[in-house]
Formats: structure tokens, C-alpha cells, sequence
């Protein structure tokens, strides 16, 4: 019988033998590739932490000590050792998600999956174990990538201040975030990796001096208390211990004893203590070893023997964009690029191959970035800085206040825009188009196909004095929309053939083939529409008030919150144009999103054609003042299932 079916909870590891560990770890790494293969998801990450989630499982007691997982796409083997191994339908609606949850297990603590934040957590809830006098344990794993990120710094800076409160800050450090990890303070680790570490140093001279007559001991205790210089001179890892914080390591991630008693050490300190763990990403799959991009960080559904994938969707929205970077970097030496340790996923790793000079990897440090960007501008260049549309969120003072406020022409691309689906709730980029409208002097782009990709793009890039913004979806891009005429700079994708048309269709992005099936059910019902795409929809463009006012109705269909979005912004400029027209805006609502599937998530809000061409339908029938809505139509001023 296998190991990791007895395993329904982490006591069961307790009953298990050394011998037993280490092949629990390779069943462990068999079931991953095999189920995950199936279903696609984070197999590198996870790969390499096995042995350290059995260890920290053995060493600590959750729930009642609390694991915490920084990003937490490294947390399947903690979900297998808490019981849940059914991975059947991994980021699948009803099944599990592909980061820690709440709602599944009391064993999991933080769900938002963006980088760096633990050490804040880990110190919050250290504190209110302290004033309420629980006498357990808080345990923050956290990768060598995510301490590139300012908020793990700010936070270590407050973990220190206490001397006796109990905090253990697993770094588990395997040179890489998503590629290869960037920086001073990757440099400093690697130094501690290659460096013979104090701990095995002063063992040794311990034995030797223990055997040395008289002198022997005074001897070791003067050597030992000059621990400090001995420590920076032979493994510098003064860095920590200068903020305060207990140093244990560097240790064998892999090696299951060495961790557990390196973890059991930290657990009797009784203060902060950083515990400094080596892992190899993608160990012992050879597909995840040989690739030297990310080491398999994120794969699709793929053959588990090869590691190849099993179909190809066609051209991505993220290809089309780094195509089109490397035809401009070609054209004009002044545009470099900026990635936040997403070379790779964002589309910038050709242009990086082409132009190595002109591309700045900040870490996981979207603030600095921005700022740094906007240093760039001044100093004459146009930074392009390529970003999960999710991620954008963390920066926004920064786009506010240094980039805006000095008028700088810098250009974020925001990848992943809209519902994404199955990473769930905080890697959909829901929020952008909302929080970016209040920015004076930004404009934004949200292309419909590949074609406006390249175009607004360039478009993007030729603007010197001024944020702009180009957000595009996740996954395949299909194939293009052609506009049949424009309308100030708007591009007009279907015309009514009538002077008085029922609806004005305002289609924002990647939604304009929903749009046009929208038009084609409205057209059955009589209903004679107009779809537009602004193509730029901050600003408002100036052609919108007096187009809307040729048309009964407005309605605006957008991959982004409702609240303070594009419907919201063209309400307002309708409003201000003395423009009475009704408009009804259709977008995410304003609530955080399960994962599933893009298709499952936007039928679960509504946000699908027949379900806007039914609320249209009953909002004309009112205006027409004929028997009202249609049976089960909703008003669209609210998002069909909220």
C-alpha cells in the first residue's frame, strides 16, 4: 500500500521512519507530475519543496502553529499532507484550487498569491499570539525571489524589533522565482550557498579544541563568543543577523533529517529565526531540469514521460506582443524594457535575447519598477514596463505620483487582463480599468485582436508626455476583428442601416466577438445596434456623447469591475455632454471569483451574449413601453448573477 494514501493529516507523518520519509518524497514527486500533468498547474515549485513541507509538518503542529505559504503556488504538497489529495480537477471549478484556501482547509492561512507578503502575515499574527499568550508557533515560508520584494524588507525590519517573539522564516531558496532570481540580494545568498557555512566551521574546531589539555575549552568559549566576526568573514550572512534575526544554514532542502533538526532548533529559540533552505526547483523530474527558462514553473496539461505539451492553443495574446516588441526595439534604440521576475510569462524574453542591455529584470518590486521607469523617461528613454494585470494594483502610487505627476512617457502592458479563471481570485485582472481612470493625463488601450495589439502599441509608445496603458487577455487570441469605419478614433465594427438606431454597443477589448453575437441576437428580436470599439477608452473619446445621442440606449460591455469602469467613465462623459440618453454598463461585478475556467467564470456573472441580449431585449421592450422584460430577464444595471 502507498505511503501517501495512509497520509490523511500531518500526525500521520510522525509514525513514519527516516527510510519511510524519504520514499513518501518520491511518491510524493510520482503523484505531482502524474495528476498534474493531466490537469496543468505549478509542478516545479512544488517538486522542490517536498521534503521540506514533510519536515516542517513533523517539526511544527498545524493547524494550531501556522504555516504560511508566500505566493503559494508551492503549496500542493502541503495540501496532500493535510488530507487533500484528490487532484482530479486541480484549478478546475469545484475542485482544488492552485493556491492555499481558506474555505478548503483549516490548514491554510493566506490566499491572495502575489509575492512578498507573508513576513507582513507571519508578524501580524505573531503579535496577537503574543498579547493573547497562545503558546504556538508561526512559520513563514518564503522563496528567495519574494525577498527581492520591498515588503519582505519593511517587514523583517519589524519581525526584528521583538527579541522573544517566536517567528520562524523559512528561505527557501533555489535561485530562481519564475526564472532565475536577480539582484544584490541573490548575490549575497549565493554567497552563503558556496561559502563552508560557521555552524560546521566551529563544530569542528570545537571537537579538536575538546580534546586539547587545559586550554582547550577557555579557548572555544573566547572563539565563540567572537561568533559575529568569525561568521562574516567565513559565511557572510551578517545581513540578518545585522537586522537582529537568529541566522540557521545554509541546509540540504532535500536532506529530511538535516531540515528537521535545523527547523526544531528555530522552534526552542523563542525569537525570530531565519531558517536558510537549498532546494533545487523541479527536482527529480528531468523535463523540469533541462528546461532552463523556468524549470517547469507552470506547464499546461502535458505528457508526464516527456514533459511536452499535449496541444497547442495557437498564437497567444503575450507572443503577439513580444513579436511586436522586438520589430520596435529594432526601430528605435530609446525603448527598453522592464520586468518584475516574469521575463518569460510576459512575452519579454525575445526582446531580452535581441537587446540583453536594454531590459532591467526589478525583482519582485512592481513599485520600484514603476519609479525606475519614470527615471528612465526623464533621463530620455521610453520604458516599457510589461506586468500581470493583477500585479499593476501594487503599484499604483507609483503610476500616480511618480510617473503621471512628472508627465512621464513611460507604457505599461498589462498582461492577463480581465477574467482569467483558474488561478482564481487574485490573478484576475478585474481591477485595472477602475483604478486607472482616476489617473490624470493616462491613456489606455484595450486592444480587440492581435492587429490592434501592434498598432496601439506603437501607438502607445509615440507618446512622450504621458502614461499610457495597453491591457490585453490571457491565453489564445482569435482571429481579427475588421472595423467596417471609424468615428472619431473609434473603430465602428458593425453599422445598423438606419439613421435611428435602438443600441449604441460600446465593445472594450477582447469582448468584441461576444459584441458582434450580442448585435446578431438583438438583430433577431428587431433590435437595430451599433458596436464600436473605442480602442483608447481613457479618454473618453470626444466622438462618443454625439454618436450616443443617435441612438436610444447605451450599453457597454467590459472584462473589468463594473465599479469605475469604462461604462461608468462614458456614463459620466455622456453626463457632462448634456447627453440624456439611458446607458446600462455590463461587466465582473464588484465580489472576488472562484476558479474556473474564463468560459465557466463569465457564464457564473453573466457576462455571456445570450444573457446581455435578453436584459437589452427587456430594456427596449420598456422604452417601448410594451409588456416589460422578457420572463427571467434582469435589469442590467446589475450584473446578472451577483
Amino acid at each position: 500500500m502507498p505511503l501517501l494514501t495512509r497520509i490523511r493529516g500531518p500526525r500521520d507523518l510522525d509514525r513514519l521512519s527516516l527510510e519511510e520519509l524519504d520514499q513518501l518524497a518520491e511518491e510524493i514527486r510520482t503523484f505531482l507530475v502524474q495528476e498534474v500533468s493531466k490537469t496543468g498547474g505549478h509542478l516545479g515549485p512544488n517538486l522542490g519543496v517536498v521534503e521540506l513541507t514533510i519536515a516542517l509538518h513533523r517539526v511544527f503542529e498545524s493547524p494550531k502553529d501556522k504555516v504560511l505559504w508566500d505566493t503559494g503556488h508551492q503549496s500542493y504538497v502541503h495540501k496532500l499532507l493535510t488530507g487533500r489529495q484528490d487532484f482530479s480537477r486541480l484549478k478546475m471549478k469545484g475542485g482544488l484550487s492552485g493556491y492555499p484556501s481558506q474555505a478548503e482547509s483549516e490548514h491554510d492561512v493566506i490566499e491572495n498569491s502575489h509575492a512578498s507578503t507573508v513576513l507582513g502575515w507571519a508578524d501580524g499574527i505573531a503579535k496577537a499570539n503574543q498579547l493573547r499568550e497562545r503558546d504556538s508557533h508561526v512559520v513563514a515560508v518564503i522563496g528567495d525571489g519574494a525577498l527581492t520584494g520591498g515588503m519582505a524588507w519593511e517587514a523583517l525590519n519589524n519581525i526584528a524589533e521583538a527579541k522573544d517573539r517566536p517567528l520562524v522564516i523559512v528561505v527557501n531558496d533555489n535561485e530562481r522565482s519564475y526564472a532565475p532570481t536577480i539582484g544584490g540580494l541573490a548575490n549575497h545568498l549565493a554567497t552563503l550557498r558556496t561559502t563552508d557555512g560557521y555552524e560546521r566551521f566551529l563544530a569542528r574546531t570545537k571537537d579538536i579544541l575538546d580534546r586539547t589539555p587545559v586550554v582547550g575549552r577557555p579557548l572555544y568559549e573566547t572563539l565563540h563568543g567572537a561568533k559575529k566576526g568569525l561568521k562574516d568573514f567565513i559565511a557572510p550572512q551578517g545581513m540578518f543577523e545585522d537586522l537582529g534575526l537568529k541566522y540557521v544554514g545554509p541546509i540540504d532542502g532535500h536532506d529530511i533529517e538535516a531540515l528537521e533538526s535545523a527547523l526544531a532548533r528555530a522552534k526552542r529559540f523563542g525569537g525570530p529565526v531565519i531558517v536558510h533552505c537549498l532546494t533545487e526547483k523541479g527536482r527529480g523530474y528531468q523535463p523540469a531540469l533541462q528546461d532552463e527558462a523556468d524549470r517547469f514553473h507552470a506547464v499546461g496539461k502535458i505528457h508526464p514521460d516527456t514533459g511536452l505539451p499535449i496541444a497547442s492553443s495557437g498564437a497567444d495574446w503575450t507572443s503577439v506582443f513580444g513579436e511586436e516588441m522586438v520589430r520596435l526595439g529594432e526601430e528605435r534604440e530609446d525603448i527598453v524594457a522592464i520586468t518584475a521576475a516574469m521575463l518569460q510569462p510576459v512575452g519579454l524574453d525575445r526582446f531580452a535575447k535581441r537587446f540583453p542591455e536594454r531590459v532591467y529584470d526589478v525583482g519582485i518590486a512592481e513599485q520600484h519598477g514603476a519609479v525606475s521607469a519614470a527615471g528612465l523617461a526623464y533621463a530620455g528613454l521610453h520604458p516599457v514596463f510589461a506586468v500581470y494585470a493583477t500585479f499593476l494594483n501594487r503599484a499604483f502610487d507609483q503610476v500616480l505620483m511618480d510617473v503621471a505627476l512628472h508627465r512621464c512617457g513611460v507604457t505599461f502592458v498589462l498582461d492577463r487582463a480581465g477574467v482569467t479563471g483558474t488561478d482564481g481570485a487574485s490573478h484576475n485582472g478585474m481591477w485595472d480599468m477602475s483604478i486607472l481612470q482616476v489617473v490624470p493625463g493616462l491613456r489606455l488601450a484595450a486592444p480587440r485582436d492581435a492587429d490592434q495589439v501592434r498598432a496601439q502599441l506603437r501607438e502607445a509608445v509615440a507618446v512622450e508626455d504621458a502614461p499610457t496603458v495597453v491591457r490585453f487577455s490571457k491565453g489564445a487570441v482569435g482571429p481579427a476583428v475588421p472595423a467596417v469605419g471609424r468615428v472619431g478614433g473609434m473603430d465602428v465594427l458593425r453599422e445598423p442601416g438606419t439613421d435611428r438606431p435602438d443600441v449604441l454597443l460600446v465593445s472594450v477589448g477582447a469582448l468584441a466577438p461576444m459584441c458582434l453575437e450580442i448585435a446578431e441576437l438583438l438583430d433577431r428580436q428587431g433590435i437595430t445596434t451599433t458596436v464600436v470599439d473605442p480602442r483608447w477608452v481613457k479618454p473618453v473619446d470626444e466622438a462618443m456623447a454625439p454618436l450616443a445621442e443617435r441612438h436610444r440606449v447605451v450599453v457597454t460591455v467590459e472584462d473589468n469591475s463594473r465599479v469605475g469602469g469604462v461604462g461608468s467613465a462614458i456614463a459620466q462623459a455622456l453626463r457632462d455632454a448634456g447627453v440624456d440618453v439611458p446607458l446600462r454598463d455590463f461587466g465582473i461585478p464588484p465580489r472576488f471569483l472562484d476558479h474556473a475556467s474564463r468560459a465557466e467564470v463569465l457564464a457564473e456573472i453573466g457576462l455571456t451574449a445570450p444573457d446581455i441580449a435578453r436584459q437589452v431585449t427587456g430594456l427596449v421592450a420598456k422604452l417601448d413601453g410594451r409588456f416589460g422584460a422578457p420572463a427571467g430577464a434582469v435589469d442590467s444595471a446589475q450584473p446578472a448573477r451577483d
